[in-house]
């Protein structure tokens, strides 16, 4: 049987999880993630971990946070006036926010907290510091 490797198209069933047990993103309810091995348009490690399988096969990995999003980094969390926001802006913890940076690109940030004067935002993506569990199934190579 025809074992993937790089430069193969491959579709392929995955879940997400965290340390906890909790699920933070799984293709099981909807069609398969369909990738070029080699493209890395996703985490590296997940993309490697696709090469050798074949169709069919289950594979279980681990990828640390340094190899998966990042760590945590606090310097992208900042506290801002609330006045430098829509008047009509009702916040809500987790909402994402488009932010202007001050070289002008648009970032997305996280409302992490916020007060009558002022909100939290948190610029890190959202699972930076995580530790994630793939349990990956490879479907087929295109």
């Amino acid at each position: 049987m025809a074992q993937a490797k790089s430069g193969d198209t491959v579709k392929v069933h995955y879940t997400g999880k965290l340390d906890d047990g909790s699920v933070f993103d799984s293709s099981a309810d909807r069609e398969p993630l369909q990738l070029t091995i080699g493209e890395s348009r996703i985490i590296p490690v997940f993309e490697q971990a696709i090469i050798g399988m074949e169709p069919g096969e289950l594979k279980n990995i681990k990828i640390p946070s340094e190899q998966a999003y990042g760590p945590h980094r606090e310097e992208l969390v900042r506290t801002v006036d609330r006045s430098i926001l829509p008047a009509d802006l009702e916040p809500k913890v987790g909402q994402r926010l488009n932010a202007t940076h001050v070289d002008g690109r648009t970032i997305v940030v996280r409302v992490k907290g916020f007060s009558e004067s002022s909100l939290t935002l948190d610029a890190n993506h959202p699972l930076a510091g995580e530790d994630l569990t793939f349990d990956i199934e490879l479907i087929e190579i295109v």
